[in-house]
């Protein structure tokens, strides 16, 4: 499955934060945007919510963008 996604870093908390209009997730993440730590913990937090190793998540596109396109292996678009 490969979705879009729109991170907020430093966040009080990591969450879902909602559905944008073009049908991207905003995901909210409390690590900063250096180095790569945001990148991290969008990936760990979305392997969490969808039960997958952290393996199965991967950054195809935006790696040092606000939006992004991420492929989670093993989950069905449907989940």
């Amino acid at each position: 499955m490969e979705i879009a996604v729109k991170v907020i870093p430093r966040s009080s908390k990591n969450e879902i934060a909602g559905e944008l209009a073009d049908g991207s997730l905003r995901v909210r993440v409390t690590a900063a945007p250096e180095k790569g730590k945001a990148n991290l913990a969008l990936r760990r937090f979305l392997a969490d919510h969808y039960g997958v190793p952290l393996s199965s998540v991967r950054i195809v596109a935006g790696e040092t963008s606000p939006r992004k396109r991420v492929r989670i292996e093993g989950v069905n678009a449907g989940a």
